[in-house]
């Protein structure tokens, strides 16, 4: 899964990211899933996540 659709996406999901710093770079962040910031059911980038460290990036791959 790829993280797209926000119903893949659920609080307590081993994801990675990509943050808004890295997105030139592409440099995946590894992370759990605290909140979920995207309201929509769909994002051609990716569902925004803050992740429990309070790092907040857009899911680029579901983990677990």
């Amino acid at each position: 899964m790829d993280g797209k659709n926000r119903s893949d996406v659920k609080p307590g999901l081993k994801v990675a990211v990509i943050l808004k710093k890295d997105q030139r770079s592409g440099v995946k962040t590894e992370g759990v899933v605290k909140d979920l910031l995207t309201n929509s059911s769909f994002h051609p980038h990716g569902i925004k996540v803050r992740l429990e460290d309070g790092q907040v990036g857009r899911v680029c791959e579901i983990l677990q």
